[in-house]
């Protein structure tokens, strides 16, 4: 399937790499398809590019590189929702946002995608734990935008 983008152009993806968010994501609800493009090989943040809109992708990353004690309580319907029996058979990202010269993933409302049937949903917890802005990586410090900040 041809995708097209607005920061790579036409790429090149096969069907099982489509992702689908029945209830779409905050505020993007009218979007439901999805594919993860990953910038560089053993990249640890990829794009979540819309098949809907060329102009639409956000950086996500698997939030246990850089929170290890992160996890997501996911309740029984939830679990119904997805098709999954057990937490393994899912995939957590989180969305990451450049905040000056910090980028910062949103904890409060990871993103739960089956990694055999591709249904996903962005899910919202309650726990205070965690914010929509938890620092994970300061630019100042390293020196340099991860690959798949700079696209």
């Amino acid at each position: 399937m041809q995708v097209r983008t607005t920061r790579f152009g036409t790429v090149e993806i096969t069907d099982d790499r489509v992702i689908t968010f029945p209830k779409g994501l905050l505020g993007f609800s009218e979007y439901k398809k999805y594919c993860l493009l990953e910038p560089a090989d053993e990249a640890c943040f990829y794009w979540l590019q819309s098949l809907d809109d060329a102009s639409l992708a956000f950086v996500v990353t698997d939030p246990g590189i850089f929170v290890p004690e992160y996890n997501v309580p996911i309740r029984d319907e939830q679990m119904g929702d997805l098709g999954l029996s057990t937490l393994e058979d899912a995939q957590v990202f989180v969305i990451v946002n450049k905040v000056e010269q910090t980028l910062t993933a949103n904890l409060q409302g990871p993103l739960v995608v089956n990694v055999a049937s591709k249904q996903a949903e962005q899910l919202v917890l309650t726990e205070k734990r965690w914010t929509t802005r938890h620092a994970i990586v300061n630019l100042a410090q390293s020196g340099s935008l991860p690959a798949a900040m700079s696209a």
